[in-house]
């Protein structure tokens, strides 16, 4: 569709729950509703000037301009965005310093607060926090405009997920997502208060570390965390705020008071962050923690010390009329209470890095999720090779920052399906892999990660191993993934054998992707519709080869886990469980029986497997 087109409908706040869920404060002001907009390529947006843009028409934010309920629609090439507002500051925040937080603008984001540029951003999948108290100060009354430029070049390597390079969607790419298409907030906050802190579980010594982060910290604070269940307070520390440290402390929790979390009791419990200056409360942050253990023993990936095998399915959190923003809260819900309705304990969050309330609503519900980033975009050009730029580990570092205290969090997963064929010489795609898995273990050494999930594994001896495959024959898969027990699995290689990874070290090992069955009621030309493979004929034959697959995997006492290909149909992908309008194309029930008879993998009569 080109420039132009429909305006937005007028309606409350899109969106208009808390953004940071794990992380709370009373006051916030909601920026999401209808902004001023305009397309223009970069040369077209007057920096100098921002306030004077002449943008033609309005938006509403949070949802993309090539979205349909963005009141625009647009799925042409857009090389640079526009956005404006005016925006009044509630009265009662005269004394405090203003935080504007975006929860994703894709791609190169600059912010004016009036004609002051106060900040810029690079990367579309991760948050920013700009302070805006100075300029806002230095503007006359209680308002300022805001002005946002985002730039998306769709030809430079840059992490895009499945947004497609072409101007049609195709395979497995989807319409693109340009600007602002996550929640933007504004929040007050004291001088001296808390950034974000880490919470990290050690299910071995009954404790939670807590790692406290406080900006502009002074002599004589202090921080308090508390942490309580149902029945009151469980325990309480303090600690003096100083400015040479990251304060981190150690809070055990009483063997009558614990309680693991896991898939079938996700028990959180309350955490309050409050910093004190004598008795005066300065910020206070509300959280929650879930106290659970992820390790690895020999073959086996253990949660709270058992092994669970991991039922996931393959989500890439698109939306047909909104794209890759949720329509609602709702729809996070409802996503993950579906994938659970089908028998999946859990799922990989694809080619994308979901929003903060998914991971929310993740932990609450005890739903096991795989981190993952959307570093597809990575190839200098059709048939090239891939060379991740180091933007790519700086939104990765983001990404990990945002999300290292969810317990639902089970492993990271920062590449997907890298390839190059392995030869004498090192390339930039082993450097990246290499770094990516260094920086993630260095940030959080509490879970498992996969340095790439299939194809071109690069890291000796990283923690999993795994493999993708779509071999729709229920034989001839048996057939190749049957050499686990042996020490030797499955490994994706070239169609003609070329190698694209280091060997098989005996790691834990799943089958991260397969499935991909090709069904839709309506569209079976293969044009606009399409899975892996031949379509099965009937429902009944759908069923019987979802059946001998997972059969496969489950019987394997060698195999942790799988992840069955997919969720739901995107766009032209007709491979989901759920149509694209999350209408179930088979019954649930039925799947959710052939996937929760006990794995091999979980009987207590199978030994552990040596390393």
């Amino acid at each position: 569709m080109e420039q132009g087109g429909h305006a937005p409908v007028a309606q409350a706040v899109p969106r208009p729950e808390y953004p940071r869920p794990q992380f709370v404060r009373d006051r916030w002001l909601n920026l999401n509703g209808v902004w001023s907009f305009g397309f223009g390529a970069t040369e077209a947006a007057d920096a100098s000037a921002p306030t004077a843009w002449i943008l033609d028409r309005d938006i509403l934010v949070p949802f993309a301009p090539e979205s349909e309920r963005s009141g625009i629609g647009s799925t042409t090439f857009h090389p640079a965005v526009r956005y404006q507002r005016t925006i009044e500051i509630p009265a009662d925040w005269a004394d405090d310093r203003l935080l504007l937080h975006f929860g994703a603008v894709d791609f190169d984001t600059t912010v004016w607060v009036d004609d002051v540029e106060v900040g810029r951003h690079r990367g579309g999948f991760t948050p920013f926090t700009i302070d805006i108290t100075d300029a806002v100060a230095a503007a006359a009354g209680a308002s300022f405009t805001l002005s946002v430029l985002a730039e998306d070049d769709h030809l430079t390597i840059q992490a895009r997920g499945k947004q497609s390079r072409r101007p049609e969607n195709y395979e497995a790419f989807y319409t693109r997502t340009t600007g602002i298409w996550q929640t933007v907030w504004l929040e007050p906050v004291s001088p001296a208060h808390f950034g974000r802190p880490v919470i990290r579980p050690d299910l071995p010594s009954s404790s939670f570390a807590v790692e406290l982060d406080v900006v502009s910290p002074a002599a004589g604070l202090t921080a308090r965390v508390d942490i309580s269940d149902a029945d009151g307070l469980v325990v309480s520390r303090e600690v003096e705020v100083t400015a040479q440290v990251k304060p981190v402390l150690t809070l055990p929790i009483e063997t009558d008071r614990l309680r693991t979390w896991s898939p079938e009791d996700p028990h959180l419990y309350s955490v309050r962050f409050t910093l004190l200056r004598g008795e005066t409360v300065v910020d206070v942050l509300d959280s929650y923690a879930g106290m659970r253990s992820i390790a690895i023993d020999g073959r086996r990936v253990l949660l709270n010390g058992r092994p669970v095998f991991q039922r996931l399915v393959l989500d890439q959190g698109y939306w047909p009329d909104t794209l890759m923003t949720a329509p609602s809260d709702d729809a996070l819900v409802a996503d993950i209470e579906l994938g659970m309705a089908a028998g999946f304990n859990g799922a990989r969050l694809h080619q994308k890095v979901f929003e903060e309330r998914y991971l929310f609503h993740a932990d609450r519900l005890g739903y096991l999720v795989w981190g993952e980033f959307a570093d597809w975009g990575a190839k200098v050009g059709p048939g090239g090779p891939q060379e991740p730029t180091l933007s790519f580990v700086t939104e990765w570092v983001e990404a990990l920052t945002r999300d290292v205290s969810h317990p639902s969090i089970v492993g990271w997963c920062p590449l997907n399906e890298t390839f190059q064929p392995m030869t004498d010489r090192l390339t930039v795609l082993d450097d990246a892999t290499k770094a990516l898995y260094a920086v993630t273990k260095a940030i959080d050494p509490t879970r498992p990660v996969i340095d790439a999930s299939g194809y071109s594994h690069r890291v000796p001896g990283a923690d999993i191993y795994d493999s993708h495959l779509y071999e729709q024959d229920p034989d001839v898969f048996a057939q190749r993934m049957g050499g686990l027990a042996d020490g030797r699995p499955y490994v994706n290689t070239a169609l003609d054998g070329t190698e694209w990874s280091v060997p098989y070290a005996g790691q834990p090992y799943f089958c991260s992707e397969f499935g991909g069955i090709w069904w839709s009621d309506s569209d079976r030309t293969g044009d606009d519709s399409w899975g892996y493979g031949e379509a099965p004929r009937t429902r009944d034959e759908w069923i019987d080869r979802f059946r001998r697959l997972v059969d496969t995997l489950l019987d394997d006492a060698g195999m942790f886990g799988y992840c069955f290909t997919q969720l739901t149909d995107v766009f032209q992908e007709k491979n989901g469980v759920l149509d694209f309008r999350r209408v179930p194309k088979f019954d649930l029930r039925l799947l959710r029986d052939i996937q929760s008879r006990p794995a091999a993998y979980e009987l207590d009569d199978v030994p552990p497997l040596d390393p």
